[in-house]
């Protein structure tokens, strides 16, 4: 059964992933790929915030399977931002890759640590 919660999360979380990196990226002209920067720092952000909810109690096992593995898991995309990092150096814009990767970490294990320490402040 627990396979039905993660596939009902990635249902919703795939399509919008698309379509809020069509919508970010619609929104910038430049090279750098912001909607996949955007939807992976919001799925760092959802993944923490429900993970301190299931931790504190106050969220169920449940939960973070809808949420946390299927909607976060369809949402959010390594493989996507790993292909843009290296288009972007392969195409000479090694600045914009290094920034890439450099931003999404930082930003990404930020949204989760904000994610987990709001979580710990309403829950804890």
């Amino acid at each position: 059964m627990n396979w039905l919660l993660v596939i009902a999360g990635a249902v919703v979380g795939a399509p919008l992933r698309y379509l809020t990196d069509r919508a970010v990226q619609a929104r910038h002209d430049t090279v750098f790929p912001w909607g996949t920067f955007a939807v992976n720092v919001a799925g760092c952000l959802v993944l923490g915030l429900v993970t301190g909810a299931v931790t504190a109690g106050a969220a169920s096992p449940q939960v973070q399977l809808v949420l946390g593995t299927g909607l976060c898991g369809a949402l959010t995309t390594y493989s996507t931002f790993s292909y843009e990092t290296l288009r972007l150096a392969e195409d000479g814009a090694r600045f914009f890759a290094a920034a890439n990767v450099v931003a999404s970490v930082v930003a990404g294990l930020g949204a989760v640590f904000v994610g987990a320490a709001v979580a710990q402040a309403v829950w804890g």
